[in-house]
């Protein structure tokens, strides 16, 4: 009854960070069963919350189930929408369902906050956090990993006009594109590739009563931003010169 594109991709992002960040509370929160599992474990758990967000996007009334900005950025920019205010929208909404995760994330894992002294790690559960930090080349990380994810909605574009795809195949497909993408690409910075999805949960981590939280790093913020918008616009523009029906 109240299903919309707002609510989809407000659902879709709220369940994409719920499974995102909740694999990372898994692994970094002290007495956590999940324990030190490690970094397959957050690719792995990270691609399953894509594909169960843009199931659940689509389910609440986005048919795109987009989950992320710079998606959106790049599908306006190719032609799926044509209002801007319609983005912005999205955007909205997809910031609000990635906040509303971060907080149902501090719930599920509420009792391990306490034992947890690492304020980095406390960190790392709602928002990225660079391996070694070089602003720049952490800036270069995020605009080359998204430009491979925005590259490669257009080539399922393509592809799936000579091939038909079945309708409930595109969430398991973009699924293994982010586990493939934080497997190869995702150990400097933690792969954002996503503002909503760091922007969201930073602001979740900063309002929230966490036990001994360290500050929430805004000083980097602009990085997991500005680096996955630039890399739509970057993929974008491969897409219009080198794929034929995109």
């Amino acid at each position: 009854m109240f299903s919309s594109p707002f609510i989809g991709e407000l659902l879709g992002c709220l369940t994409l960070i719920l499974l995102g960040g909740g694999v990372v509370a898994g692994v970094l929160l002290k007495q956590s069963k999940a324990e030190n599992s490690g970094w397959i474990v957050i690719t792995t758990g990270w691609g399953f919350a894509v594909m169960m967000g843009v199931f659940i996007a689509q389910a609440g009334g986005s048919p795109q189930g987009d989950i992320n900005p710079v998606v959106t950025l790049a599908k306006y920019f190719l032609g799926t929408y044509h209002s801007f205010s319609h983005v912005i929208t999205l955007w909205i909404a997809q910031i609000l369902g990635c906040f509303l995760g971060g907080v149902l994330v501090w719930l599920c894992y509420l009792p391990h906050w306490r034992f947890t002294e690492n304020k980095h790690f406390k960190l790392m559960v709602f928002s990225t956090y660079p391996a070694l930090r070089h602003k720049g080349c952490n800036f270069l990380t995020e605009l080359i990993a998204t430009t491979l994810l925005i590259v490669f909605v257009g080539a399922l574009t393509v592809y799936g006009k000579s091939l038909p795809f079945a309708n409930g195949t595109v969430p398991y497909i973009f699924g293994f594109a982010v586990w493939g993408i934080g497997l190869s690409l995702g150990g400097p910075t933690g792969y954002a590739i996503n503002p909503a999805r760091d922007l969201g949960p930073r602001i979740a981590h900063a309002v929230l009563p966490i036990s001994g939280k360290g500050d929430s790093d805004w000083g980097y913020a602009w990085v997991p931003i500005l680096g996955p918008v630039c890399g739509s616009i970057l993929g974008v523009v491969i897409i219009i010169l080198f794929m034929k029906g995109a």
